[in-house]
């Protein structure tokens, strides 16, 4: 599968990609903010708040403002695994793993591929 760039991708590729754009939206940039925040310069800037994270319902498409409510997480508490996920786990490791579990559930029917 082609990327923006034409590069072509495998599967975990493609899901780390989106991981990445998603999880963009709660890191801070070069300049120190945060998308989610927007132009909301008490969560930029203020020690006391710029740290704690909110998931909001939804975001805007431009800048990665967060949108709707922030007292839940819903869909966007998904941010938080993906970042663990991928922080644990590379294509290799996801392919080994698989593997082996294709190799044991070859070998308890019997069939095992040399």
């Amino acid at each position: 599968m082609p990327d923006r760039f034409g590069r072509m991708m495998n599967l975990f590729e493609v899901a780390k990609e989106i991981a990445d754009r998603l999880t963009r939206i709660f890191l801070r940039d070069e300049r120190g903010r945060r998308p989610v925040y927007g132009g909301t310069e008490k969560f930029q800037a203020d020690p006391h708040w710029r740290d704690h994270i909110l998931f909001y319902e939804y975001f805007h498409g431009d800048n990665g403002a967060g949108l709707g409510a922030s007292h839940q997480t819903g869909w966007t508490g998904i941010v938080a695994k993906l970042v663990q996920l991928f922080g644990l786990l590379d294509a290799k490791k996801a392919l080994k793993a698989a593997r082996l579990r294709v190799s044991s559930v070859a070998s308890r029917k019997g069939k095992v591929q040399k």
